[in-house]
């Protein structure tokens, strides 16, 4: 079956400018090469340290990267399956890719800024309602009074504003607004990770049940595997840009092969420290700058099973037993 989104080489450059002119003095390449897909129904847990990529990738599906940076460059293809059609999201400009922001959402990381404090709650779930759709004013408020109590709120909180609300309630109006066009894709910036743990079990919960209902597609970005695993029926691991590893959710956590995940997992707290808890990898040095990324792979100079063969050629992911790895050497 032809997946729903087909990301295919993409790349995203920013500019480094500098001096009272704004010349470009550099570039940054914050996602370097990356290729992957998303069936119907299915959660694709993004998953790496701050900094490799992730919420990049996010933003460049929903083609918002040119109205947030200036110069930035992108390449590569986003193919959107509406229909019987396959569109090419990259090729669109402003105005012919707002038909298909209703059908892609996105739920962003911080709850505390990503709502207008001027705005009621009706009011921002209203907008895309307004932008995106004909219907009256009667309708929209009834689908905001049915949307709201999907996610665990009261239709008498609508009239409040984004300050009255704890941030575990902010992001479940943040669900409510992603919902309220009846998309089919949601991308989920690390929604949880400014949520203390027991709000974030309550708002994964509440994210896997209107999948369910709603038949939704997640691409789930997140820096804790811990989560990403629960909610997950597969699961990416970028580093410095590239996907390293990519695979089945619950392949990946039981036997890691990239010395990278491995490496991730390990650093994983355990209740139970004496029986569960897998042998800590340590790495060493720092992570390298995107700016003077090293030569071949870039995982390299961090990397216990490194070769000089390593900084000759970048790594592909290649089938190794029943996942994608971009590491000759664990065939070794």
């Amino acid at each position: 079956m032809q997946p729903l989104l087909k990301v295919e080489n993409l790349r995203v450059s920013f500019p480094v400018l500098s001096g009272v002119l704004l010349r470009k003095t550099a570039e940054v390449t914050a996602v370097d090469g990356v290729s992957f897909d998303l069936a119907s129904g299915e959660t694709l847990g993004l998953v790496g340290e701050s900094g490799c990529g992730k919420s990049t990738v996010g933003r460049a599906i929903v083609n918002i990267l040119h109205a947030m940076s200036y110069g930035v460059k992108i390449s590569g293809k986003v193919l959107y399956r509406d229909g019987e059609k396959t569109i090419d999201l990259l090729q669109l400009n402003r105005s012919s890719m707002r038909p298909f922001r209703s059908k892609i959402q996105i739920i962003f990381q911080d709850p505390f800024s990503s709502l207008n404090p001027r705005m009621t709650i009706q009011e921002i779930i209203e907008e895309p309602l307004k932008l995106h759709s004909s219907t009256s004013a009667t309708e929209r408020k009834d689908r905001i009074w049915w949307l709201l109590e999907k996610v665990g709120l009261t239709r008498e909180q609508a009239g409040r504003y984004p300050h009255e609300f704890s941030g575990g309630q902010r992001q479940r109006i943040g669900i409510a607004r992603a919902l309220a066009t009846n998309p089919t894709i949601v991308i989920a910036d690390e929604p949880v990770s400014a949520l203390d743990v027991s709000i974030q079990a309550q708002i994964i919960n509440l994210m896997q049940d209107l999948q369910e209902e709603f038949n939704l597609s997640y691409l789930f970005i997140a820096h804790d595997l811990s989560i990403v695993r629960h909610i997950s029926n597969r699961i990416a691991v970028m580093y410095l840009g590239n996907l390293v590893e990519l695979g089945p959710a619950e392949t990946i956590y039981q036997d890691p092969l990239h010395p990278y995940t491995q490496a991730l997992l390990s650093a994983i707290p355990y209740p139970n420290f004496e029986t569960t808890r897998r042998k800590r990898i340590k790495l060493t040095g720092d992570i390298p700058s995107p700016l003077h990324k090293p030569s071949g792979c870039g995982f390299r100079t961090r990397c216990p099973i490194a070769h000089p063969s390593c900084a000759l050629e970048e790594p592909k992911l290649e089938f190794h037993r029943d996942r994608l790895v971009a590491c000759p050497r664990i065939s070794l």
